[in-house]
């Protein structure tokens, strides 16, 4: 097997990244471009990008070769690519320069693949990787050193799992999926129910997980296998490293999930979720498509579409700043109810002690 990797770089003429971005250019087409960096850090043979305003003086400075402005920024101090999304078409330039490692196809000696495996053609199957009975394994998958692959499972065209990477049984993986370092999908979802004494017995996991198309996990993330049924994360769902994902949940398309979120049983995420970091979602729970959850939020009941929340339990992210904007002067506000109390006391006792008037 052939482990030498693709070139990683590649050069440019600008009039070729202009044409393949669809940017109108200005200024000089046969300008090289070899990289990208920021504003800040970028020099020559390097192509900057400006998505903010407030970052013009960084342009002033700059010393990249070629700049990708927005339509309706001025700039004369190097040749421009316009765009109406200079991040985006940044990051398209960027994949156009540069590939990531990629083995060639073949199966390394030191492999273990199963006589009944099904490998498609062009898949690269990395040192010390083992694939069981009846796995089946898409055209042009990537399969790097030290992933285990359990028997029945099925990864699509193109697929990409990197090093320790664990595949449970019967777990289906679609076209385009990418799974990081050290993630494991498809161990036994965590569930017991108490014996007389006060054991706990454990409820079997007979389930599975299906993963669909253009899906990313992030290292050491974990997607726990159905009691019954599927986990799912559908179509072009991020998530990031140390993610737990338990038994039955099902995350909708597009949805993003930071690192350190964990989202609890049968729980079912909608379409375009944003989840930031350390944020935890109790079981049986439905979160709206498009609902956002600001980081370190514990989610307790049902989130409509489209809410923006935050806190333990949630509220609306406007009530929630509100809160902590006046959280600070609590202290001071309980020391002023405390001075009042006691002089509300002190006039009662005085009013207590004074003579009756009897005259008739």
């Amino acid at each position: 097997m052939n482990e030498k990797p693709e070139s990683e770089r590649r050069v440019f003429k600008l009039k070729e990244l202009a044409r393949l971005l669809g940017c109108p250019l200005e200024g000089d087409a046969e300008t090289e471009i070899r990289g990208v960096a920021g504003l800040a850090e970028a020099g020559p043979g390097d192509l900057a990008f400006l998505a903010e305003a407030k970052l013009r003086p960084d342009l002033e400075r700059c010393r990249a070769s070629a700049v990708i402005l927005p339509e309706g920024e001025s700039f004369a101090g190097m040749p421009v690519l316009r765009s109406p999304n200079p991040r985006l078409t940044f990051v398209r330039a960027t994949e156009l320069l540069f590939s990531p490692y990629r083995p060639a196809p073949g199966i390394h000696p030191t492999a273990v693949v199963s006589a009944s495996a099904r490998v498609g053609e062009g898949v690269s199957v990395g040192a010390f990787s083992v694939v069981a009975e009846d796995v089946e394994i898409g055209r042009g998958a990537v399969i790097f050193p030290h992933v285990s692959i359990y028997p029945r499972v099925k990864v699509g065209a193109g697929a990409v799992l990197h090093s320790h990477v664990s595949i449970r049984e019967d777990v289906r993986l679609g076209e385009r999926v990418i799974v990081h370092n050290g993630a494991v999908i498809g161990a036994d979802g965590f569930g017991y129910v108490p014996n007389p004494d006060g054991s706990h017995h454990k409820i079997p996991q007979k389930g599975t997980v299906v993963i669909e198309d253009d899906v990313e996990i992030g290292a050491n993330a974990t997607i726990d296998r159905a009691a019954l049924g599927e986990t799912v994360v559908r179509r072009g769902a991020k998530i990031d490293n140390l993610v737990m994902i338990a038994h039955n949940v099902e995350v909708g398309p597009d949805a993003i999930l930071a690192g350190q979120t964990g989202i609890a049983g049968s729980t079912k995420v909608g379409k375009g979720v944003i989840m930031a970091g350390q944020v935890g979602v109790a079981d049986h729970l439905q979160v709206g498509d498009k609902a956002i959850i600001a980081a370190r939020s514990g989610i307790s009941s049902n989130v409509p579409d489209g809410a923006f929340v935050a806190g333990a339990p949630q509220m609306d992210i406007h009530e929630w700043r509100k809160f902590w904007a006046s959280a600070p002067r609590l202290y001071g506000l309980v020391k002023e109810l405390k001075r009042l109390k006691a002089r509300v006391e002190e006039m009662e006792a005085a009013l207590s002690r004074k003579p009756t008037d009897k005259t008739p």
